[in-house]
């Protein structure tokens, strides 16, 4: 509750309550739906489609209910164009009427999108007469603001359906869901840096696997390849540093309101050094105490 505001319509305090929103939203073809699946999954009461007008009302609602509605998920698009026109300014209100909603937004590069559209032979909401380029152009004008306003940024360039119903609900699922979440991504350089990393560092400098032949048809996650990868010089220093760096900025993060982390580890090809070191790095974080899981966005793809 901001300090000198009344509660919520005269109801309770939204700040004394668990009630745990979640306001998804993001380019058309991006996930949303998998992302509501996911929540439903993981026992959010998800609203699709809700015009921007009635999120204050939802909210309240939510707050009011409890019970099944103590953790509901708003999705919001551009198929209502009362969303269309500031769903930033709609987030602000309910922050600024005492919510806490966590904003996840869904994106993927414009070649992506253009081919997800095509396989279906769907056009874009937004490309009126025009090219499927330009209803995306559009889209993404309108959603700038609230692109800003994200806690949890999700590329699903490289994700299939599995693998992004994997992550919300690694993300959503815990018990905890107010705990910092640390998940450290695996990725290949040649594929392209995770837009969405927070910390990203490099693991070539370590001898590469795939150099030798017994262990060049594996991955990081195989045992022999760890070994080969963490036993090299400069492997255990490399890891540790990078968790104690993690750990150091945890608590500050929390304190910011941040609770979802993102730290990228990288490699060629994202298929032996990076895989190895992220599955270690995730380990050693938990023994800490942190929530934190590892994922591999380029393992396969070679």
């Amino acid at each position: 509750m901001i300090e000198g505001q009344t509660s919520v319509s005269g109801g309770p305090d939204p700040s004394d309550t668990d009630t745990t929103l979640v306001v998804v939203t993001g380019v058309s073809g991006g996930g949303r739906s998998t992302v509501a699946r996911a929540l439903e999954n993981v026992g959010y009461y998800v609203v699709d489609n809700l015009p921007q007008a009635l999120m204050l009302d939802m909210a309240e609602l939510a707050m009011k209910a409890g019970g099944a509605a103590r953790r509901t998920a708003m999705v919001l698009d551009v198929r209502s164009r009362a969303f269309s026109t500031d769903l930033a300014g709609a987030i602000r209100e309910l922050k600024e009427r005492g919510f806490a909603p966590r904003v996840v937004f869904v994106d993927a590069d414009d070649e992506v999108l253009i081919r997800r559209f095509e396989s279906v032979r769907r056009s874009h909401p937004l490309q009126g007469e025009g090219r499927l380029a330009d209803g995306i152009a559009v889209e993404r004008g309108l959603l700038e603001g609230a692109r800003d306003q994200a806690d949890v940024f999700v590329d699903t360039s490289h994700l299939n359906v599995n693998q992004l119903r994997r992550r919300i609900e690694e993300l959503f699922g815990a018990e905890d869901a107010r705990r910092l979440r640390v998940t450290v991504v695996s990725f290949g350089f040649k594929y392209g840096v995770p837009p969405d990393a927070d910390f990203v560092c490099d693991a070539r400098f370590l001898p590469n696997p795939y150099w030798v032949p017994e262990l060049r048809e594996h991955t990081g996650q195989v045992e022999a390849v760890s070994s080969y990868v963490l036993g090299q010089a400069g492997a255990e220093d490399f890891v540790a540093t990078y968790a104690d760096l993690l750990n150091a900025t945890t608590a500050g993060f929390e304190r910011e309101g941040k609770r979802y982390l993102t730290a990228a580890v990288g490699c060629t090809g994202g298929k032996h050094r990076s895989v190895a070191i992220a599955e270690e790095l995730a380990a050693r974080l938990r023994k800490t105490g942190l929530a934190a899981n590892a994922q591999h966005r380029d393992l396969g793809r070679e």
